[in-house]
């Protein structure tokens, strides 16, 4: 299946032109040829599992990664996100201890954001594919005008959406939202080195409680809140 026919039917509706670019089929052709060389993450079945997992029309929160996770069995198409039973890298552990001091929650013992992704939480990586064991093999144009035509897309929702923007490449990706219609969080990157550091005029990550603060400016314009359970 190409990548074109991976994505789901309510997204290709809003990614139309996009998908019609010169730069997806190249990128398209790019993916086969990297599939056909070795090992690439996620699986062709998962590439596209944020699109999957949160519908266009459900779409209530956007995190926004890097690439995806470059070991064996860790990618599954979400961002930050691991599949049950596998370790917890880094930032996906300080994700979820901001998120249980957030929430006041026990920490949870495994390291999927599967259930975010259902409850309308977009978990979208800057890149969708990567070459095992090659952090940003992928990092191929073609996936910079496709992830911004979700992002304009998303933007374009009259109701408001919160973007949690963590670290300079998600708030570079998000400097064309529109903050005065969605709400924009932005704090350092969770990773282990930067969660502690401030970014720029933005907070650190630990302690930014963006979950709680996401839920109440959606209260604030009588939104009801996002569901973080996990």
């Amino acid at each position: 299946m190409s990548l074109a026919e991976s994505i789901p039917r309510d997204w290709a509706a809003v990614l139309g032109e996009a998908m019609a670019a010169p730069s997806f089929a190249e990128l398209e052709t790019f993916v086969a040829r990297e599939r056909a060389r070795g090992e690439v993450y996620p699986p062709a079945d998962k590439v596209f599992a944020s699109l999957r997992l949160t519908p266009f029309a459900k779409v209530r929160a956007v995190i926004l990664g890097q690439d995806p996770y470059h070991g064996p069995c860790e990618a599954q198409g979400l961002a930050f996100s691991v599949a049950e039973g596998r370790p917890r890298p880094p930032s996906l552990h300080n994700i979820l201890a901001e998120w249980a001091r957030d929430l006041e929650r026990p920490m949870p013992s495994g390291g999927s954001l599967e259930a975010w992704a259902r409850h309308g939480v977009l978990l979208l990586n800057a890149v969708l594919t990567v070459r095992r064991d090659k952090a940003w093999s992928h990092a191929h144009p073609g996936w910079n005008h496709f992830n911004a035509a979700i992002l304009s897309a998303v933007n374009a929702k009259r109701e408001p959406v919160a973007f949690l923007l963590w670290g300079r490449r998600a708030q570079d990706a998000g400097t064309e939202l529109d903050a005065a219609r969605h709400i924009i969080i932005r704090s350092s990157h969770p990773s282990g080195r930067s969660a502690r550091r401030s970014c720029g005029d933005s907070p650190a990550f630990v302690g930014s409680a963006p979950f709680s603060r996401a839920n109440a400016e959606l209260a604030r314009r009588h939104r009801p809140p996002v569901n973080w359970d996990l």
